[in-house]
Order: C-alpha cells, then sequence, then structure tokens
C-alpha cells in the first residue's frame, strides 16, 4: 500500500470520527492537528509531501482514536503504531 493510499484512509479515519479535514498551503511543514471552538481539525499542508502529512495523519489519530477499537487495514494499523511510537 502506497503512502497516498494510506494518507487517505487516515484522513477518511479522522473524518469519520467527527474531525473536520482542510487542505490548505501551508509552506510545507505538513500541517497537524488543532482544536478550535471545540471543534478538531487536521490541516493538510498541500505543499507538503504526501509523507509528511501521512505521517503526522498517523500521529493525530493515535492521540484521538483508541486503534484498538477501530477496523483498520493491517498496513493502516502498522503505520499508526509505527509513527505513534515517535509521541510516546
Amino acid at each position: 500500500m502506497t503512502e497516498q493510499r494510506i494518507l487517505e484512509e487516515l484522513l477518511h479515519l479522522l473524518e469519520g470520527n467527527g474531525v473536520k479535514v482542510r487542505n490548505e498551503p501551508l509552506g510545507g511543514s505538513g500541517g497537524g492537528l488543532c482544536t478550535v471552538k471545540g471543534q478538531t481539525f487536521f490541516f493538510v499542508d498541500t505543499q507538503a509531501p504526501s509523507a509528511e502529512v501521512a505521517s503526522l495523519c498517523a500521529e493525530a489519530a493515535a492521540k484521538l482514536l483508541d486503534i484498538e477499537t477501530v477496523y483498520l487495514r493491517p498496513e493502516v494499523r502498522q503505520y499508526i503504531e509505527n509513527h505513534s511510537n515517535q509521541i510516546r
């Protein structure tokens, strides 16, 4: 599974769990997770490589969700586990 496909699955996972996804040019930093007035957003930096955005998205998913209780494709679960270790 490509990183682009993993990114798409991760974004779909976040959206399915109430996170608003916004695509914005942010200078190539990758974007990230934030909360504004009680609403959670994940900003996708349209100028960043998909690998960078996918890594940030995996960290956000690990932070917000109990991935043990959600069905994920094995490749996506492994990607989250590999990238969430960076923030624990």
